[in-house]
């Protein structure tokens, strides 16, 4: 089997590939006109968030049986699709759950006690201390999670070990005893904080808009660790500039290719970056790990 990985993805996992047998070809900063001249040669593509798998790259993509998402979301991939040309689509769920999970609760201290803010002053020459001394506590707080599925499910369990009150909302009913399901109305206007782990559908698309926000707290802080789209970014600037959201923290944005973000860039109450929930050595490792086993199962079926 002859494989192309796409992006970044941990060496260990790709020499365990070729161990078994695998031709692994590694470009990793492969553009999309490059992947559609080439990608006719390959029986599996390794992608993660960077790279696209539309419908005409799979077109082209003649001997494909096997596309691996190294991570959670497939939004980039055009599931229904390659599966209805034959080709087998996976991905890695909870290799990088906790990653993911530790940034966003990372982003509700620095929220809470303006963290970023207090250490660029700092690094400016400025000594703000009566500026910086009126962060709010978490315990206590309620968080509402939209979404709870495998990172959702870390966030809101973390959260609740810290003290918060943890609100959460999903479409189908769930019993959890570290958290109360709530309506989605009920858990903006309660929430103190809000956090999104949500993929991008048309269904969730803006789900967090003008609307939803005008039923929040006034002082609402937003996280969102999920997927880019599932905020209304142009309604959630008009919020912080009013003065009805307190601040953002953004690792997703509609728009990672070209905008990146840049509306927030003047708002100092909102803090960013670029996409890294699943950055961490330990879920490289693991992301790895499991995308080498998949395409060495693949293997075997082949050769069954």
């Amino acid at each position: 089997m002859k494989l192309l990985v796409c992006d970044p993805t941990d060496p260990q996992a790709i020499a365990a590939m070729r161990r078994a047998g695998i031709e692994v070809d590694v470009r990793e900063d492969i553009t999309p006109e490059e992947l559609e001249q080439i990608v006719a040669d390959y029986d599996a593509l390794v992608v993660r968030s960077r790279t696209k798998v539309r419908a005409p790259l799979i077109d082209k993509a003649t001997r494909l049986k096997l596309i691996i998402r190294g991570g959670v979301g497939l939004d980039n991939i055009d599931v229904a699709y390659a599966e209805s040309k034959g080709i087998e689509v996976r991905n890695t769920p909870g290799a990088s759950s906790n990653s993911a999970a530790e940034l966003t609760i990372g982003y509700l201290f620095a929220l809470a006690r303006r963290i970023p803010q207090a250490a660029a002053s700092m690094k400016e020459g400025r000594w703000e201390k009566k500026a910086f001394s009126k962060g709010v506590e978490l315990a206590g707080k309620t968080l509402g999670v939209i979404g709870l599925g495998r990172i959702g499910s870390l966030v809101a369990q973390k959260a609740r070990a810290l003290g918060m009150n943890v609100l959460f909302y999903r479409r189908t009913p769930v019993e959890v005893d570290y958290a109360t399901q709530v309506s989605l109305d009920e858990l903006l206007a309660r929430s103190d904080f809000i956090s999104l782990h949500l993929p991008h559908t048309p269904e969730t698309h803006h789900l967090v808009d003008a609307q939803a926000i005008a039923k929040m707290k006034d002082g609402v802080y937003i996280i969102n660790c999920g997927r880019g789209g599932t905020v209304d970014e142009q309604a959630l600037y008009e919020a912080v500039v009013s003065g009805k959201v307190a601040g953002a923290a953004l690792d997703v944005f509609e728009d990672e290719k070209e905008e990146q973000g840049r509306r927030f860039r003047d708002l100092p109450q909102v803090i960013c970056s670029p996409h890294i929930g699943a950055g961490t050595v330990e879920a490289l490792e693991r992301v790895g790990a499991e995308v080498a086993q998949i395409a060495i199962e693949m293997v075997g079926r082949l050769h069954a």
